[in-house]
């Protein structure tokens, strides 16, 4: 499997979606791509069909004029769940929706889609929330309203495909103000003694394939309730050279 862990791929600001090869990352996913790959959508709410097929839409577009089109493309949610295990294997590409994280997290474990995809051959891009849940064990950053509240569940299992954990669009959320509460000095801080997250800027993203885990563009990393720069754009870092 090749996986691109990525806080968006678009162009921040655009009318539409509209694909960025900031750090390389369209010539990264063009090369590790067939020609016409098949791809599959998988939702952040399985229940919003209309959102679902819109930000699919738009995926399959902006992919197109990147000059990277699909010969086949299908949307996975709670109206086909049951046929998963088919629309996976019938994939070339997969593209995991962002959204809200935990709603996302409930589909892909009520879906078995873990299961479903150990052993994929083929490219898994997340987005956002999607890219959250492909950790190991995801830490479900604080996000809507009432959720910095001590009872709600900070950690879930995710898709077990890497074991890094990203804090998305920092650029626009590092400042929040959730519940009265600063996100990351008074929420997240706290959370990742013990842990380690990484915050990435819209256009950075990880690469990894079965040899390497690879850092592309500004990141910075969370762990202990230290925050500190690994990278600027158009760096790219090997996370075994990593202490």
């Amino acid at each position: 499997m090749t996986l691109f862990v990525t806080s968006s791929p678009f162009v921040d600001g655009a009318d539409r979606a509209i694909l960025s090869n900031a750090n390389g990352f369209i010539d990264r996913i063009r090369d590790a791509l067939p020609p016409f790959p098949r791809c599959l959508f998988v939702c952040s709410d399985p229940e919003h069909r209309d959102m679902t097929c819109q930000f699919g839409a738009d995926v399959f577009s902006a992919f197109a004029d990147a000059r990277i089109p699909f010969s086949s493309y299908a949307v996975l949610d709670a109206f086909n769940a049951e046929d998963a295990e088919a629309l996976v294997a019938d994939s070339d590409l997969i593209v995991l929706s962002g959204g809200h994280v935990p709603t996302q997290n409930a589909f892909f474990q009520e879906t078995g889609l873990r299961e479903i995809l150990e052993g994929y051959p083929g490219v898994v891009v997340g987005i956002s929330a999607g890219s959250m849940n492909c950790a190991d064990v995801v830490y479900v950053q604080p996000e809507e309203e009432g959720e910095s509240a001590p009872e709600f569940e900070r950690f879930a299992p995710g898709l077990g495909l890497t074991e890094v954990n990203i804090l998305p669009h920092y650029q626009k959320v590092k400042d929040n103000i959730l519940d009265g509460l600063r996100l990351f000095e008074d929420i997240t801080y706290a959370d990742s003694m013990d842990n380690v997250f990484f915050a990435l800027p819209d256009g950075s993203y990880f690469y990894q394939d079965d040899e390497s885990l690879l850092l592309f563009g500004k990141a910075y990393r969370l762990s202990d309730g230290i925050l500190e720069q690994l990278t600027e754009d158009d760096e790219c870092l090997d996370m075994a050279e990593l202490d």
